[in-house]
């Protein structure tokens, strides 16, 4: 039976999402605090996370975030916020759906069973939270779309994470500024070259955060452009 993990704080709430899971046969277990999220993502495992973004001892996104740091399992937000730079960060740091309140119980049962075809998880697929991260230098997490470096997971926007990683599964090639503009936004045309610099210069800021000296992977080519060495 698919196992799925309800995180919110209140109890109407998670009463009716609980008894329309369990309705359509999921196994559903229910917590009210991010910390008891994280505790029980550690010791059991889960096929789907629905989790709200207004907990009491921390955000939904901020328990997204860690969570992604280890864990590639489908999370469906709720919030009673329907800002639209609220969805996109929720997306942007690992979301697979975000649902405004108030919401239809039955509509989050079906996105549900959506998201699990969508990424061919169910039964047979539970993730479980880990403590333990990679110790490589850069790594790709290509199920959770996070990069890790040195075993610290990058807050990257979307714009950051497929910039590093063309860089990263190019390793050794240098790529000009507009190159990089061709394989990292959807339209290019739309912002300049600079954008590049003020991207690559933000994304050298968080390895530098990870592991002091990280940035200097990415190396600049005066007159040419970027390139990442892993040497």
């Amino acid at each position: 039976m698919t196992r799925v993990l309800v995180v919110e704080d209140e109890p109407a709430i998670a009463d009716a999402l609980v008894y329309a899971l369990q309705t359509d046969r999921f196994e559903v277990s229910h917590v009210m605090t991010g910390g008891d999220a994280l505790a029980m993502l550690v010791d059991e495992e889960f096929d789907f996370v629905i989790l709200d973004v207004g907990l009491p001892d921390m955000t939904g996104f901020d328990l997204c975030r860690r969570l992604r740091e280890t864990s590639a399992v489908p999370v469906l937000f709720l919030t009673a916020r329907d800002a639209e730079i609220d969805r996109i960060l929720g997306l942007e740091i690992g979301g697979d759906d975000y649902v405004t309140k108030p919401f239809s119980p039955r509509e989050i049962t079906a996105r549900v069973r959506a998201i699990l075809r969508r990424g061919g998880a169910g039964e047979s697929s539970p993730v479980r939270m880990t403590t333990e991260r990679s110790v490589e230098v850069l790594f790709h997490d290509a199920v959770a779309m996070r990069i890790h470096c040195h075993g610290i997971c990058l807050d990257l926007t979307a714009h950051e994470y497929k910039l590093l990683l063309v860089l990263l599964e190019n390793a050794g090639r240098v790529f000009t500024r507009d190159q990089l503009l061709e394989k990292a936004w959807y339209d290019p045309g739309a912002v300049t070259d600079r954008t590049v610099d003020a991207h690559i210069k933000s994304v050298r800021a968080k390895m530098r955060q990870a592991r002091a000296g990280a940035e200097d992977l990415i190396q600049t080519r005066r007159g040419l452009g970027y390139v990442l060495v892993m040497e």
